[in-house]
């Protein structure tokens, strides 16, 4: 019989068990700050129905759908966390408390094509809250505060949340005249780290902007200091419209709750670069950037909506959220070598039984273990001692628990570090004491 080649699909990620540790251990992280700052957990199907799913979809997006048919059902796979969201609090209105504070980690899929540390198929780790109506500013800092926790607990250097305001930009751009260009001009400023300012300049002369007014918005957008200078620069401007003035006020009391929240000064910065290029944003945006691997681009972006559900009811839910890409971060960190897999199974003993006769107590020992909070596996396998030691020393099992008949009889284990080689014969009543001791 002709043998199939055993692969996977360009695009998708598949870990070896020492990687996937390190990966649980980021996932476990985020999770645990989510849910610290009261995120509720949710999980919505991996297949939408089309019709629903891409209500707002088109352009790009759409192609990149994975969609296909099933008796009769016009069906897409999600390729992102938001949208289901949207179906999801509108679905479930009635049964919501509101505003509603709600994470999802989970995977996604879009058919673009796969690029070194871009996946077809990939985790997200999303937060976002939901409200009736309004939703209080201070939401906008606390989700910079719930970046700050994320990333100083994953500890992977040093790292900047920066902030902007689409009011601030769009109400610039009205008073400059181009009030019907606002999201072209926005997109292009926000390829500005990629492509370049003089790139920037041109793009924005195929728009039809005029040199002098590229200039204009260059030079706004550069004003650079600490975040209480550019606020009074804002402030000195000289602009009236009241849409810039409103994204003024609120981002500098954005600033006042950071502070509030005791988010480090050093880890977050005004930039009136930062637009993201998605037309749903209204208010604060955020990027964050981990200062060691700027190539990176920014690891966690989002910002405030007015209208999450716009296309599934007529009430008016504004919320604002940001995402986690936590695949293509864990790809671009372990090629940096800035991830190291501490070790290749969750185990701390590996239990073995010389003979078939010493199973019952080895199980037992095991069950004493597992019941003290200490990982434990068991080497059933009749096999010699030297294999035995060989699989926990390729696991990096730290304890090996050697029960023979001598052991079984005086109730007692031979526990063995297999860093160091030492053995010790110990009561089994004393093992758990003795391994959290080491």
């Amino acid at each position: 019989m002709d043998k199939v080649q055993p692969r996977i699909l360009s695009g998708f990620m598949e870990l070896l068990p020492a990687d996937q540790m390190s990966f649980n251990k980021m996932y476990d992280t985020i999770r645990s700050v989510y849910e610290r700052f009261g995120f509720l957990p949710l999980d919505t199907p991996l297949i939408e129905l089309s019709d629903v799913l891409l209500a707002k979809a088109g352009g790009e997006t759409e192609k990149q759908i994975y969609r296909f048919e099933k008796g009769g059902s016009d069906l897409s796979l999600r390729f992102d966390l938001t949208v289901p969201l949207a179906r999801y609090v509108s679905q479930h209105f009635q049964d919501i408390a509101f505003p509603f504070k709600r994470y999802q980690m989970s995977k996604v899929f879009r058919g673009e094509k796969p690029q070194k540390g871009r996946f077809r198929e990939f985790y997200q780790c999303d937060i976002d809250v939901i409200g009736v109506d309004e939703l209080d500013l201070i939401y906008d800092a606390e989700m910079p505060a719930v970046i700050y926790n994320v990333f100083r607990e994953l500890n992977f250097g040093d790292f900047v949340i920066r902030i902007n305001n689409r009011k601030i930009l769009n109400g610039f751009f009205k008073s400059v005249g181009y009030e019907n260009k606002i999201a072209d001009i926005l997109r292009i400023i926000d390829k500005l780290e990629k492509i370049g300012i003089e790139n920037v300049r041109r793009e924005l002369a195929d728009l039809g902007v005029d040199s002098a007014s590229s200039d204009k918005i260059l030079s706004f957008i550069g004003i650079r200091g600490g975040n209480d200078e550019i606020i009074e620069s804002l402030k000195g401007c000289g602009i009236s419209d009241e849409t810039f003035l409103c994204g003024v006020d609120e981002i500098e009391q954005v600033i006042k709750y950071l502070r509030g929240f005791g988010v480090s000064e050093d880890c977050f910065m005004i930039d009136l670069t930062i637009a993201r290029g998605l037309d749903y944003y209204t208010g604060t945006v955020y990027e964050t950037v981990l200062k060691d691997f700027p190539s990176m681009g920014s690891v966690c972006s989002g910002g405030r909506y007015d209208n999450l559900t716009e296309y599934y009811t007529d009430k008016k839910l504004p919320g604002i959220g940001i995402s986690i890409g936590l695949t293509r971060l864990f790809y671009q960190l372990k090629e940096e070598g800035v991830i190291k897999n501490e070790a290749s199974t969750p185990a701390k003993c590996l239990v073995i039984p010389m003979s078939p006769d010493n199973v019952g107590f080895a199980l037992e020992a095991a069950g004493i273990l597992r019941n003290s909070g200490i990982p434990t596996d068991v080497y059933y396998q009749a096999k010699g001692m030297k294999h035995k030691m060989k699989y926990a020393d390729r696991l990096g099992i730290p304890y090996a628990v050697i029960i023979g008949d001598d052991e079984q009889t005086a109730g007692e284990v031979m526990l063995k570090s297999m860093a160091s080689g030492e053995q010790q014969r110990i009561k089994l009543n004393e093992l758990p004491a003795k391994i959290k001791a080491e």
